[in-house]
């Protein structure tokens, strides 16, 4: 969204619901919205356990199975 579009909502808004005094007071949300579609360029995902390297070993930790707490 443009300033100008914004810009331009205001105007209208100040035009409709403005104050006496020429005051606007009042709340609004803004939604977003987006969307994607894979492409065939895009690169494929891997084999789950192709891996030729340890996530662990990237992030310089201790690799822990999902059965332990850590600290244990």
């Amino acid at each position: 969204m443009s300033r100008r579009i914004l810009a331009r909502a205001f105007e209208i808004y100040r035009a409709r619901f403005s104050d006496d005094d020429g005051r606007v007071r009042a709340t609004f949300e803004i939604l977003t919205a987006t969307g994607w579609a894979p492409h065939e360029s895009q690169q494929k995902p891997l084999r789950p356990g192709s891996a030729q390297t340890r996530l662990a070993d990237a992030l310089g930790t201790k690799e822990q199975s999902a059965g332990e707490k850590p600290g244990d």
